[in-house]
């Protein structure tokens, strides 16, 4: 039996036990508010349904979206064992981070290195076919840090971003005034709002979309047609009210005197690439898009001898479309007859038909070709202007490849006789389609079945649930190694897009990426993305890095995803322990957050930090 003294011991012990842990619970809570007062913290972490709007257009982004985001890193006067870590990456990688230097033709803030190389541009001996808007990319290749642009905010979150973004993340008024009269973009106070208008689009965006699925209804938005390409987009108002339909856009313009027209787009939220069609391939495979689509796109589409019309003919799919709108369709005076008739003498020659020539209640004229699902109608032409490829010298990865004079031959049906088209979406996403990878081994329907449930899976699972990333703030997306796109096909029902980028050291599966209604570019990540700054929210990767270090720095690799990513964005990375050990040191070296999970998975949350000068 328990004496007195002893009784009263163990009441007093379990008093100071639950004392203590309530002031724990205590200090818990008050953390976890201090946390969430963050400007960056408040505005990821709302509900939508605390800020709902009737009508995105109207309707402010949330509360507290105004603010500017302070730095994400640690104010302290102590160094953490991340700044440690960072210093040890400092010595061991040679590392002095500074900020690009203000240059002559670019503005710093907005650098693209492998199209701001103003030296090379002025060294090219011709211009005439564009090849000052080409890469040219400058070597070694830069290790500074490109600034922040003065009062940048956190963007506009999705969906209100496709209506209006923050005019000093973009301040570029140049766009503005000159094309204030065709209701493209317009500046409102802190903000630059995009109505949806444009060149063509007299009526608005949605009313010139709808017309053009009513003068040709086998276009059918979001079922048969799925992936569209739009050439000299713009802001990309076509591609962004176009995912209202299901459709999912690549749009592209060159860097030129419409000034930052994709960044527009792509703080938007839409997806959107700089390019221009010059003298080499776009960077996309054969026979890619549903859809190709040129409003007013400044494209001479019958010079250099027809190669920028050959060039789309080449990555439009058997039986796709390509509409075109411009004032050679419906006005009479001769200089756009001229280029009207040059336009049918080139279309008939690759054996295009125009199935539908329409004019809307604006008096803007379309017209849509289709392209032949065989080779059948090449050998009845009066000449073989332009000629059929040689197969033994065809290039299926387009990458700083040249244009072709040539039309590639259209294999166009199955072995069961069919037109050789996807499915209609969204059930192409999961179909293994038997014309791809016929003589391949790496690749078989087994495998892909497998790769899809295991994406699923992890996305489902370990992306979004363990790994502590705020997927309700993230729009724009980059797979630098998408494989078969499984990463991005598991995210298809999140609000976000993702582009899927094919190294060109890898496996092509980039014809199958678009097979399954997905959207990609090729390239090497050993150069500088065709991106501005600050256009993607997250990076993932998986295994790309060990074979990449190959042939190039892993520091400039780093350098690189910084320019790319937004400050609060994230990077994941799937990679050996040894990689991800290195890469979180760097990472860590630029103030960023970065953990690791199961020791495979890098997690990594970029800051606000740059240099001082």
């Amino acid at each position: 039996m328990a004496t007195m003294p002893t009784r009263v011991f163990e009441r007093r012990n379990a008093f100071i036990v639950t004392l203590a842990f309530l002031l724990l619970s205590l200090l818990a809570i008050l953390l976890f508010i201090t946390d969430s007062s963050n400007p960056l913290s408040s505005l990821y972490l709302s509900s939508s349904k605390d800020f709902e709007p009737s009508n995105p257009t109207s309707s402010p982004p949330p509360p507290g979206a105004a603010d500017a985001v302070p730095p994400l890193d640690d104010v302290g006067g102590g160094k953490t064992e991340e700044e440690d870590e960072g210093e040890e990456a400092t010595e061991e990688f040679g590392m002095q981070w500074e900020i690009c230097k203000k240059g002559k033709g670019f503005e710093v803030v907005d650098y693209i290195p492998c199209l701001d190389n103003v030296e090379a541009i002025k060294s090219l001996k011709s211009r005439r076919r564009m090849e000052h808007r080409e890469r040219h990319c400058p070597k070694p290749n830069p290790r500074c840090l490109v600034p922040l642009p003065r009062g940048y905010k956190i963007p506009v979150p999705w969906p209100w971003s496709r209506d209006m973004i923050w005019y000093d993340n973009v301040p570029h008024p140049k766009l503005v005034d000159y094309k204030k009269d065709q209701n493209w973009v317009r500046k409102s106070g802190e903000y630059l709002v995009f109505p949806g208008g444009g060149t063509q689009f007299k009526e608005g965006v949605k009313s010139y979309i709808q017309f053009i699925e009513q003068i040709l209804p086998s276009i059918q938005w979001g079922r048969h047609t799925r992936v569209v390409l739009d050439v000299g987009c713009g802001v990309a108002s076509f591609g962004g009210y176009l995912l209202d339909k299901d459709v999912i856009t690549m749009s592209f313009a060159p860097k030129d005197e419409h000034e930052a027209q994709i960044q527009f787009a792509l703080e938007r939220g839409i997806p959107a690439f700089l390019s221009v069609i010059g003298t080499q391939q776009l960077t996309f495979p054969d026979n890619s898009f549903d859809l190709i689509h040129c409003a007013r796109c400044r494209v001479h589409w019958d010079g250099d001898g027809g190669r920028p019309l050959i060039e789309l003919n080449r990555i439009l799919r058997p039986g796709g479309y390509f509409v075109w709108s411009a004032t050679p369709v419906y006005r009479e005076d001769s200089r756009d007859q001229s280029v009207w008739n040059a336009m049918v003498t080139l279309t008939d020659s690759i054996c295009w038909k125009a199935v539908v020539k329409a004019t809307d209640a604006s008096g803007i004229g379309i017209v849509i070709y289709q392209k032949p699902v065989s080779s059948s109608c090449y050998g009845g032409r009066s000449s073989n202007k332009p000629p059929l490829c040689a197969q033994k010298i065809r290039t299926y990865m387009s990458w700083y490849t040249p244009l072709e004079g040539c039309l590639p031959p259209i294999h166009a049906a199955n072995s069961d006789g069919k037109q050789d088209w996807p499915v209609s979406w969204p059930e192409r996403l999961s179909i293994w389609p038997t014309n791809i990878f016929k003589s391949n081994k790496l690749y078989s329907e087994e495998g892909f079945f497998e790769d899809t449930k295991y994406w699923e899976a992890l996305v489902s699972s370990t992306y979004m649930r363990d790994l502590a990333i705020n997927w309700s703030s993230i729009r724009n997306v980059i797979d630098m190694n998408a494989g078969l796109g499984g990463f991005a096909a598991a995210l298809v029902n999140e609000p976000l897009w993702v582009m899927n980028v094919v190294p060109v050291h890898s496996q092509d599966t980039l014809p199958f990426i678009f097979n399954r209604g997905l959207i990609g570019v090729y390239h090497d990540w050993c150069e500088a993305f065709n991106t501005y700054p600050r256009t993607y929210d997250l990076l993932h990767s998986v295994f790309l890095f060990r074979n990449l270090t190959k042939r190039c720095g892993i520091v400039d690799i780093a350098v690189e995803v910084d320019r790319i990513l937004r400050p609060g964005g994230w990077v994941l990375v799937q990679d050996s322990e040894v990689m991800i050990k290195k890469l979180r040191s760097i990472f860590q070296s630029l103030h960023w957050k970065a953990t690791i999970h199961q020791n495979k998975f890098l997690v990594v949350r970029k800051g606000f930090w740059r240099p001082g000068p």
